[in-house]
């Protein structure tokens, strides 16, 4: 009895909106130091991101906008980590008095709710507009210490699913593809030229505007399995040996090996239309798309990797392309081509558990024009 007499109706609210957001939503909890009162939820795939439920008193005007001044330098904390421009916020207040008399909507991007009683969240317009079914999975059969157990266990139950999905995604797997991709190029630079006929080979398989515009076509794609020299085949193959196993593990082995071959090809085009009549090899473009795929799917999976994507990931990429406008030895139209095929490629393929159908759709839209676009220029506009 004493037990039951704790659940007020107010914790009994806070519950079911946490069952809701968690378990109906998928919002994860954020991890504030120093804030007392009030649960933070995310969702960075929703168009409502952070979910505030505020249970403090807010007396009055003063504090409301002490509330309100406080999230906002939260909220640029969780841009700052998520890669976000822009987040919207609901903040669900509990106990709110009277005496709170301002406009509490006056910043669209700062969404207030006064819920006093379940039948607030019913009539609410905002919540209606944003989160329409949650008025209608408030009900439940069980109440006191019941509802506490259901609702405790469904939470635990979402997020044990949840870590299993996780482990799935970032647990280590080995790297086959990347092994197999790093022992061909090794084994088609040394075998020719232990035979003294590496320089034929390179002029039979590089990647040339004039050959391939004359029907060599397959240049597209020999041309990344070949190097100018040791040094080349070394630094490509620790950057595959670096990147690749990431990618094959976060996407699997299919997706991976696609990626490649298709960003390799789209900085294939690049290098015919940018490159002149120079010719070029290299895996590198490909490399660049692996780059690209691990941005997107660092974008995905920000509120995990959001440090890693802009303090490692991303001044990597900008890194190599500095370097190669500095050094006219490198071609760096075959970097750039590969980063974005890259990314409209694995846009296309979509990541597990994250790309709606819609996005992926829109991905192979985007590479199909794309890569019809670079083929014209590289095939036909740029030999005429």
């Amino acid at each position: 009895m004493e037990s039951e007499l704790m659940l007020d109706s107010k914790n009994v609210i806070t519950m079911k909106l946490l069952h809701y957001f968690i378990t109906e939503k998928n919002y994860n909890p954020i991890i504030l130091q120093g804030v007392e009162n009030e649960i933070w939820l995310e969702n960075m795939d929703e168009d409502c991101k952070v979910v505030r439920i505020v249970s403090g008193y807010i007396h009055n005007d003063e504090q409301f906008n002490f509330d309100v001044f406080k999230t906002k330098r939260i909220i640029k904390k969780i841009k700052k980590k998520t890669l976000s421009f822009s987040i919207n916020v609901m903040s669900i207040f509990l106990d709110m008095g009277d005496n709170v008399t301002k406009d509490i909507n006056a910043d669209p991007k700062l969404m207030c709710v006064n819920v006093k009683e379940e039948d607030d969240i019913k009539k609410n317009d905002i919540i209606k507009k944003i989160f329409p079914d949650l008025g209608g999975k408030m009900k439940y059969s069980e109440n006191g210490m019941e509802l506490f157990v259901k609702i405790t266990n469904d939470i635990n139950e979402h997020n044990k699913e949840d870590a299993s999905r996780l482990e799935k995604v970032f647990k280590s797997k080995v790297p086959i593809i990347t092994y197999f991709l790093i022992a061909f190029n090794v084994f088609l630079f040394f075998i020719p030229w232990l035979m003294g006929e590496y320089n034929n080979i390179i002029s039979m398989f590089c990647v040339h505007g004039p050959s391939i515009r004359a029907g060599q076509y397959y240049r597209l794609f020999t041309g990344m399995f070949f190097h100018g020299g040791v040094m080349h085949l070394a630094f490509n193959c620790y950057a595959l040996y670096v990147i690749g196993p990431q990618i094959e593990s976060f996407l699997g082995k299919t997706k991976y090996l696609i990626i490649y071959l298709v960003s390799g090809l789209v900085g294939a085009f690049f290098s015919i239309i940018f490159g002149g009549d120079v010719a070029s090899i290299g895996a590198s473009g490909a490399i660049f798309g692996l780059m690209g795929a691990l941005l997107y799917f660092g974008y995905y999976y920000r509120v995990y990797l959001g440090n890693v994507v802009k303090s490692q990931i991303v001044p990597l990429i900008l890194l190599n392309l500095l370097l190669g406008f500095l050094d006219s030895g490198i071609d760096n139209a075959a970097h750039i081509g590969g980063l974005i095929g890259g990314l409209f490629i694995t846009m296309a393929l979509g990541i597990k558990d994250k790309s709606s159908i819609f996005e992926k759709i829109n991905g192979w839209i985007i590479t199909a024009l794309f890569l019809g676009f670079v083929a014209y220029m590289g095939l036909v506009f740029v030999g005429r």
